[in-house]
């Protein structure tokens, strides 16, 4: 069994990231980025602590570095942006490891689950097994988009493991799409269906039997950079968000930014095949699934009627000057997750 130092794991990292040209990255105090005349830097943040955003006992580390780059990839989108590089943190449970016979590396979601000592600890062993896989699933999603990993932190933690990760991005000066800017009369769009993380995740807590595509929905998301980049760029395109929570939630900071209202038309909102075959199976509300589920990370915007958005795009309301979110087909009013 070996432990491994801050400095080794560090260089772990390191060994496994290229660092751009003209680009001081890991190593150093600071990272060092050469600016760009007539772009805005588009910079985002997310902590991701395990019990309250993953379960480590059934992501593996592939699955979970994917994830933890595509949640900030997804804001970058969601700006009109393009993404750049990021910094990652990490904060590691003592003994964090591989377990026995595990195919870390595999992203074909299959999930195994890490040795446990009594009470809960993980087991040692590995030598950085689990922290490598990890790494390769991070750079796997950001080498995808181009983006590269300049540095960051590593700490021990006494119980539960810690992810933090900031990126930045770029986009033309004073064209990144805001939440602020919806009018009245905008047709509110989605650009793909909802709910099937949300259904994949339930599927985990309940132990019912596993459908990969939902599974897949929910542990490796693709986040909409070139969709973000097409509508950033689309006259009448207004205001944009990606739905990390639901649109539930999502759509009420769009109209809470914008001083508007709106309605949605459930019957509208688009679901998989998938979704509702699950859903019918279980007993479950689709409907519930896709405004509330959240983690879906498509891209949620308004735009004036007539705007010639990409096809995908599938509209599912109206921004309207009266305050408030109304749901047409439905006497619930479908809140979405919120963190507190």
């Amino acid at each position: 069994m070996s432990h491994i130092g801050e400095f080794e794991l560090i260089g772990r990292i390191s060994a496994a990231t290229p660092t751009p040209e003209g680009i001081t990255g890991i190593g150093d105090d600071c990272a060092v980025i050469p600016q760009k005349q007539g772009l805005d830097t588009l910079v985002t943040t997310d902590l991701l602590i395990e019990g309250r955003h993953f379960l480590l006992q059934d992501v593996s580390p592939h699955d979970l570095g994917w994830k933890s780059a595509a949640v900030n990839i997804s804001d970058i989108a969601a700006m009109g942006g393009r993404p750049t590089s990021v910094f990652l943190s990490i904060a590691l449970p003592e003994g964090l490891t591989e377990g026995p016979g595990a195919n870390w590396n595999s992203p074909s979601g299959k999930h195994c689950r890490p040795r446990l000592r009594e009470g809960g600890a993980h087991e040692v062993g590995g030598g950085g097994a689990w922290i490598d896989a990890f790494i390769a699933g991070f750079n796997e999603l950001c080498s995808r988009f181009g983006v590269a990993l300049l540095g960051g932190d590593t700490s021990a933690s006494d119980d539960k493991l810690f992810i933090n990760v900031t990126l930045l991005g770029e986009c033309p000066h004073g064209q990144a799409l805001k939440r602020n800017t919806a009018r009245p009369g905008d047709i509110i769009y989605v650009s793909g269906p909802l709910g099937d993380s949300g259904a994949g995740l339930r599927l985990i807590l309940e132990g019912a039997p596993r459908v990969d595509y939902l599974i897949r929905k929910h542990y490796l998301p693709v986040p909409r950079v070139e969709l973000g980049l097409q509508l950033a760029a689309t006259p009448g395109v207004h205001a944009m968000m990606d739905i990390s929570d639901g649109i539930g939630s999502d759509l009420r900071h769009i109209l809470d930014a914008s001083g508007t209202g709106a309605t949605v038309e459930i019957n509208r909102i688009p679901l998989s095949p998938e979704l509702k075959d699950t859903c019918t199976a279980h007993g479950w509300d689709p409907i519930e699934l896709a405004t509330c589920g959240g983690e879906d990370y498509e891209l949620l915007f308004t735009a004036a009627p007539g705007t010639a958005v990409p096809e995908g795009c599938t509209p599912i309301g109206a921004i309207e000057p009266e305050p408030g979110l109304r749901w047409s087909g439905s006497t619930r009013d479908y809140q979405g997750f919120t963190h507190f």
